[in-house]
């Protein structure tokens, strides 16, 4: 009896440590990453924006019910929750609410919107430096400030039309950027608490008054974003001259664009891009109709990076271009003067800035704003290549640098010949090992 009530008070006691130990658990963590690179636990610098946040976080992720891609980014947002308790995740059947999908502005399956006070950023690629970044950007403590030329045609950063930017303008609206339309008269000059002008395509030449107002903006250190279409750069000679470059003459044509069923020839899509502050880890393809080439003036005094390079198969239209649909076929003719590619359409300007209360100018030259006109801006990576041009170009160092943390040994890559011996292995050795083996075990089971 003595042994057998030692056995239940020990049960009992067990128990009992077990539910401690459980209850606990609820209460108190410890854990440790013990993966490469720490690729399973979030960086220092992403603790400390989480704990800076001061209000809930909710994100909204668009995915089918397939449960591979909801239980990934379940299991990405369960590391923030574990720093940050109030950050939500909500789930949204597209097939089962497509109104609500449509009304969100989604465009592909698990894509993510994500809510912090009342501002909302989208989200199409999933890593901690992207996730990141956006909260950075829906945390902004200042308003921005950027600047619409208007008055000659220009695209509106309010507009409704095809060709205007309402929606892009839309977005930046709530990252906390005010946008405002800019009309410069005679004697009128740009404010000094703007933070970007935008020249986004002029229908009709520049009155040389304007033009000068630019020039001496550029003069005093301003950020810059020009959006340079074919047929938009009438009189503004002096501009490119200043930013010692040249819009070429014609509209870019590349053949490359048939590759992703792109009909049109001068619609141009690009899926790789040249090493810069903006295009870094950026894996979207975007879309660029009826862009203009961009050349650099020797003995420029900006440092000059490529954002943007169209393949070898492009070069500049000179003449109209045959409608999509239309059976005629254009070929390269350098007896007109067009210019074969690889060629630019985006360039990225810096400099030691005049402003002595500045440290750096920056400036963007792109050969379109189609890209992210309202017709256009949900067309693969183009919103997001755009949010990433004026976090730039206003010098939004702020947004976070997380490096990759992913294994060195994630993919393994071989030859045709690793390959095939790996075949061979596996297919003929070791088979012919197996049968070889049984047969002498048969011969020495007959034997004895």
């Amino acid at each position: 009896m003595r042994a057998r009530l030692t056995d239940i008070v020990f049960v009992i006691l067990l128990g009992a440590t077990a539910l401690c130990v459980a209850f606990l658990s609820t209460r108190f963590g410890l854990q440790h990453d013990f993966s490469y690179a720490q690729r399973s636990s979030l960086d220092t610098r992403t603790v400390q924006l989480l704990q800076r946040l001061d209000a809930p976080v909710s994100v909204v992720s668009y995915a089918g019910k397939e449960a591979l891609l909801r239980s990934a980014i379940a299991d990405f947002i369960a590391r923030y929750h574990r720093i940050k308790p109030d950050i939500s995740l909500r789930f949204v059947d597209p097939d089962a609410d497509p109104a609500a999908t449509r009304a969100a502005g989604i465009s592909i399956d698990g894509e993510m919107v994500v809510h912090y006070k009342d501002r909302d950023e989208q989200l199409k690629v999933l890593t901690e430096r992207e996730f990141d970044n956006a909260l950075v950007r829906l945390a902004r403590t200042r308003t921005r400030l950027v600047a619409f030329l208007a008055g000659d045609g220009e695209r509106r950063p309010d507009g409704k039309a095809n060709a205007d930017l309402g929606n892009f303008g839309a977005l930046l609206a709530a990252q906390g950027v005010r946008t405002m339309e800019l009309t410069l008269t005679a004697g009128m000059h740009i404010p000094q608490n703007v933070d970007l002008l935008v020249l986004a395509s002029p229908q009709v030449q520049l009155a040389p008054a304007v033009v000068a107002e630019i020039d001496d903006y550029l003069g005093r250190g301003g950020n810059f974003l020009w959006f340079a279409d074919p047929g938009s750069t009438t009189g503004l000679d002096a501009l490119a001259k200043s930013l010692s470059l040249r819009v070429l003459d014609g509209t870019v044509v590349d053949g490359a664009g048939a590759a992703f069923g792109i009909g049109d020839p001068s619609f141009v899509a690009i899926s790789t891009y040249p090493q810069s502050a903006i295009t870094r880890d950026f894996a979207l393809t975007t879309l660029f109709p009826q862009t203009a080439a961009l050349g650099v003036v020797s003995g420029t005094q900006w440092q000059v990076q490529s954002l943007l390079r169209t393949s070898a198969k492009s070069w500049t239209r000179i003449g109209t271009i045959p409608q999509q649909g239309n059976t005629t076929t254009i070929a390269y003719d350098a007896n007109k003067g067009e210019i074969p590619g690889p060629l630019d359409i985006g360039l990225a300007l810096s400099r030691l800035s005049p402003s002595p209360d500045k440290t750096e100018q920056r400036v963007v030259v792109i050969g379109t704003g189609s890209f992210l006109s309202n017709a256009f801006l949900g067309n693969g990576g183009n919103r997001e290549f755009g949010q990433r041009i004026f976090d730039w170009v206003m010098q939004d160092d702020a947004l976070i640098d997380i490096p990759d943390k992913g294994a060195p040994d994630s993919q393994m890559k071989l030859s045709q010949r690793a390959l095939g011996v790996i075949g061979l292995g596996f297919l003929a050795v070791l088979p012919l090992l197996l049968a070889l083996t049984g047969g002498f075990i048969w011969w020495r089971r007959r034997r004895a």
